[in-house]
């Protein structure tokens, strides 16, 4: 063996390794199996994954030897660190609770605070001055979650940071200006088009006094939020902030003062390394768009916050698990600011310990973890590097194709928008409703003895899309419809829980004992998905010991679970002996399905059928 030195190259006395060399490998293991069904991901993004990407792959590549804090940025907009500012968002409607709330969480660790400001919120001087009491403006981070209202919050607070005594240039704050969110949402400018960019330009020119007051936003997280992909919510948060882009030079905005004044918002999805590639292609991409403008240094201002559709109103303490893997990918691709949203969000108003719950994720994350230190970590992996190519150009084929149709306003005028987000949305149900894609405690593994509070759930909790009662009054466009994932498979085990009986799925377990106690787990779950009581059993020694504890129990459902071989003769007789005393199930697909079909057996159930049109089937056979 060679000398190992520290000039010595590692693994050196090993032979390399060709692509070729991997792929036969690959090819003998899959024993005839088809290579792309079994090992290439076909992702929602509308492109494929390799199973591994070598060093070769990077030479196809351009901007991977680029340096954080340098043009196009996919490295980050900082080459010192990976700091970010830790966000929470207080309910600004009372100015002296939500002061309260934003001291308490500045004491701490947070950096920045958020002020969501109602349409039926009346700003003056006095209420924003309670809002702000105490709060450091060269310290923390305001931001104002305002819409429509910001015009007339914004001069206020103008006022204020300049009578602060600090020095206006270190005053860091934001408002979500956005006729274009607006008309994403509600179908419809709140004034018309013109004097809405109008508007537009008014509050960029206000802004002039503070030099780091963002007044734009180019809003991705409602797309994703209604069940867009990383590509398209990546593509049409581009179109809008282009389409301002163009129509403040249009009107005499400078472009740099025009980039300068605009910020993102994206919401971060449950794809780990997808989420990672989209920031970092996000970052390439506005810096391309803004070189087109003659702006070559305008830095992306990032704001994330963690995906409301993902998140669940049954077993909502996972929530915390999502949100922490979708922090660790926002972080570690370098987001100027990101807000947690508190695991009960779904559900109703935050309370103390879970806003304390969902600042400490990213206390944790920066203390413990030390995500802050390192700039761009993910630099140089094959995978991530080659994913965020992907991202970027598919996101940019679909930007061109927003842009071919006039902009983003006419795009989504004729309803472009609105059907792609809708494609993916529709497929993305089907494959949760199917458990192709999972979502824990909810269409897999829920938890058996979880019952929603009826005070606290209610069917608004359920309903997509606007839930303030205006049905988007005069809209001129389709809408989009913010929901959650997981919706339609809560709705149906809110439909038992509101129903105020729980009906009994009793496991027969007979026979094979590998078998049975496969398929009794699983029909457990199965069932229970719908809020139903299910009785697991580890067997029993025979068909009449098992029908009797079924019948003891009071069960409204007997679910046989055997082998297929053991089915062909152990169902008939089952089902025979229970008579219409409950409804009788097998679980499985056997071969001898014909046969006990034949026999008078009607229900199956198995990894193949449809989640939520069986489980609906078996609430109207029960009454519910």
């Amino acid at each position: 063996m060679a000398e190992n030195t520290k000039d010595s190259k590692l693994f050196s006395e090993f032979p390399p390794v060709t692509t070729e060399q991997w792929e036969a490998v690959i090819q003998q293991d899959l024993k005839g199996a088809d290579y792309d069904k079994k090992l290439v991901w076909k992702t929602m993004e509308g492109f494929n994954v390799r199973p591994y990407y070598r060093a070769e792959d990077l030479k196809k590549l351009q901007n991977t030897n680029v340096y954080p804090g340098s043009f196009p940025f996919v490295r980050g907009n900082s080459s010192k660190n990976n700091a970010w500012l830790i966000r929470q968002d207080f309910d600004a409607c009372n100015p002296t609770e939500a002061n309260a709330k934003a001291l308490k969480g500045i004491e701490r660790g947070l950096t920045a605070v958020g002020f969501v400001i109602c349409d039926k919120c009346e700003p003056n001087a006095e209420g924003l001055s309670t809002l702000l009491k105490g709060i450091d403006l060269s310290k923390v981070e305001v931001n104002f979650i305002a819409g429509g209202i910001s015009r007339r919050v914004m001069p206020l607070f103008i006022e204020k940071a300049k009578a602060a005594g600090v020095n206006v240039a270190e005053v860091k704050a934001s408002f979500d200006y956005s006729p274009l969110t607006s008309l994403s949402l509600k179908g419809k400018f709140c004034k018309d088009a013109e004097t809405s960019f109008a508007h537009v330009k008014e509050v960029v020119e206000m802004s002039r006094a503070l030099p780091n007051l963002k007044v734009v936003s180019a809003n991705g997280a409602i797309f994703q939020n209604s069940g867009a992909t990383a590509v398209q919510e990546l593509a049409f948060a581009l179109s809008m902030a282009n389409e301002y882009m163009a129509k403040l030079t249009d009107m005499g905005i400078d472009a740099e003062e025009a980039a300068n004044r605009m910020k993102f918002t994206f919401a971060v999805g449950a794809s780990y390394f997808m989420e990672i590639a989209k920031f970092r292609a996000a970052r390439m991409l506005w810096a391309k768009i803004a070189d087109a403008y003659g702006v070559r240094n305008s830095t992306m201002c990032i704001h994330a916050e963690t995906s409301e559709w993902n998140m669940t109103v049954y077993d909502p303490y996972v929530n915390m698990l999502r949100t922490t893997t979708e922090s660790m990918s926002a972080v570690i691709a370098g987001v100027h600011s990101l807000t947690v949203h508190p695991f009960d969000k779904p559900y109703q108003q935050a309370t103390a310990f879970s806003e304390r719950i969902a600042r400490n994720q990213q206390l944790l994350l920066k203390e413990e973890v030390y995500l802050d230190k390192v700039v761009d970590p993910s630099a140089g992996s094959y995978y991530i590097e080659t994913l965020t190519a992907s991202v970027a150009e598919n996101a940019w084929n679909l930007f061109n194709q927003v842009e071919a149709k006039g902009g983003y306003t006419k795009a989504f005028m004729e309803g472009f928008i609105q059907n792609e987000i809708k494609t993916v949305a529709a497929k993305r149900d089907s494959n949760i409703v199917n458990r192709r894609e999972t979502v824990l405690g909810t269409n897999q593994y829920p938890n058996f003895t979880e019952v929603a509070d009826l005070k606290v759930v209610t069917k608004d909790t359920f309903k997509r899309g606007c839930t303030c009662g205006c049905e988007n009054a005069n809209a001129v466009a389709e809408p989009l419809a913010p929901y959650r994932g997981a919706m339609t498979m809560e709705a149906l085990r809110f439909r038992t829980d509101a129903s105020g009986r729980r009906p009994k799925a009793f496991m027969l377990a007979l026979g094979n004992l590998a078998f049975r106690r496969a398929r009794a787990q699983f029909s457990c779950n199965f069932f229970a998905c719908a809020g139903f009581e299910v009785i697991d059993n580890i067997g029993f020694k025979s068909i009449d010991e098992g029908l009797k504890a079924a019948m003891d129990a009071k069960s409204d459902i007997v679910v046989i679970c055997s082998s297929d071989d053991e089915y062909a003769t152990l169902a008939p007789e089952a089902f025979q002996k229970l008579g219409d005393k409950a409804i009788f199930v097998v679980a499985g697909e056997p071969v001898c399905k014909p046969e006990l079909e034949a026999a008078g057996i009607k229900n199956f159930i198995s990894v193949k059928s449809n989640l939520l049109e069986t489980l609906r089937g078996y609430q109207e056979k029960l009454g519910l």
